[in-house]
């Protein structure tokens, strides 16, 4: 089957949002056995839109639309495809009960306007979105479909796996489609490409390369006619990524580094501080977006100042040797956080953000330092110049540090009750 994805909006072509949704279907929709063989990004205009859609259908098997199912005026995905489908929407009384029993649930009168959002055509049938007030549409007419979502990722996203999604894999069911990603930090995306070749030229699972904020990440795509056939597939191609890549891999599939960490501390029953001076509290921030985070997170500093440094326990002597950007700062950083909340282990960074030079150091050089019972070790890093880069970069390799220290540490345990 192919498919076109429909983006609509007109934010998205003046470039005031980022189209992700597009993005997103691409991927998931190659995991359904259904080929993307489109992607177009349409202004909000009944005239435009009109001529999308029936475009896209006359090419396409499925359109998937995302936008253009508000309740402003200017909100037309509904009423484009009931022009192109030559039917009428209705109000849709069960769909108006929701509407208003949700409203009333918030404390809010509903607005005439949102009763748009409960029409439908002969042809469509209503998709529930618990996140919002838009139902998506579901039409079929004449052997051709077409998915009307919302334009909010957080009300697409779940729309497309709780409801879309497994529709569209029963159409499919003769092919099962299995993937897995395994994420990678410490290696850039040519370096992974050179290591992985005899892996490329596997024909099943098919094998994507992709760089992405927290490494490079490798997606395995298998296709076969049962589900264990695929499984075997993906495992054999995934053992032989695992050997090439031992150390490199932190993750799989929806994992976060994040995560990752704080279940390897919550599990081990320890707990990390920080203290960062160039990432500004994004490590803390990073780590405290896990739900449950307290049990292992004690708290963060963000001592920008060297006097900052030094009122937290720095040696003033160590900056005035080596400069606050260096190695021994962020281990004496790391050191003092652990001592100061008396955690497990302790985590420093320190650098220059950018955009200018610091200390007669370039922009992107950051020092990034873990301690603990064992000792304190630390790792120099060269980032592209960027301040914001440069800053979730740290961040992101702070997090895996910790994750290797948390992995070694459980060796030697492992280590030592065998001899």
């Amino acid at each position: 089957m192919k498919a076109e994805i429909l983006s609509i909006g007109t934010e998205l072509l003046r470039g005031e949002v980022d189209d992700t949704n597009a993005t997103y279907l691409a991927a998931q929709l190659s995991l359904a056995g259904i080929e993307v063989c489109w992607v177009t990004v349409v202004d909000d205009d009944l005239e435009k839109l009109t001529e999308a859609f029936q475009r896209a259908i006359a090419r396409s098997d499925i359109v998937l639309a995302t936008g253009g199912l508000g309740p402003t005026a200017d909100d037309l995905t509904r009423e484009a495809i009931a022009r192109v489908m030559g039917e009428e929407p209705q109000i849709c009384e069960a769909l108006e009960q929701q509407l208003r029993s949700l409203f009333q649930s918030i404390g809010w009168a509903m607005p005439s306007h949102n009763l748009k959002q409960a029409t439908l055509i002969p042809s469509a049938q209503p998709i529930p979105n618990p996140r919002g007030t838009a139902p998506g549409w579901w039409v079929e007419k004449e052997g051709k479909t077409i998915v009307a979502m919302p334009g909010p990722p957080r009300e697409m996203q779940p729309m497309w796996q709780n409801e879309v999604m497994p529709r569209l894999c029963q159409r499919t069911q003769e092919t099962v489609i299995l993937s897995r990603t395994l994420k990678t930090f410490g290696l850039s995306e040519a370096a992974v490409d050179e290591m992985v070749g005899p892996v490329f030229l596997l024909s099943n699972p098919g094998l994507g390369i992709y760089a992405k904020t927290d490494g490079i990440h490798l997606r395995l795509v298998a296709r076969a006619g049962s589900r264990e056939e695929a499984e075997r597939f993906i495992k054999d191609a995934e053992d032989k990524l695992r050997h090439i890549l031992t150390g490199y891999i932190w993750g799989t599939d929806d994992d976060t580094l994040e995560n990752v960490v704080a279940k390897l501390l919550i599990d081990k029953g320890l707990t990390v501080a920080t203290m960062e001076s160039c990432t500004g509290g994004l490590l803390a921030t990073t780590l405290t977006d896990v739900p449950g985070s307290s049990a292992c997170f004690k708290g963060g500093f963000v001592p920008y100042s060297n006097e900052a440094k030094i009122a937290l326990g720095v040696d003033a002597d160590l900056i005035q040797r080596h400069g606050a950007v260096s190695a021994q700062v962020a281990e004496a950083m790391a050191q003092a956080a652990r001592q100061q909340l008396r955690a497990d282990i302790g985590i420093g960074s320190t650098g220059v953000a950018g955009p200018d030079a610091l200390e007669g150091k370039p922009p992107g050089l950051v020092y990034i330092a873990v301690a603990d019972s064992q000792g304190v070790e630390s790792v120099k890093a060269n980032y592209p110049p960027g301040r914001i880069e440069v800053k979730r970069r740290a961040t992101t390799h702070a997090l895996f540090l910790l994750r290797q220290r948390l992995m070694s540490r459980m060796v030697e345990k492992r280590r030592t009750e065998s001899s």
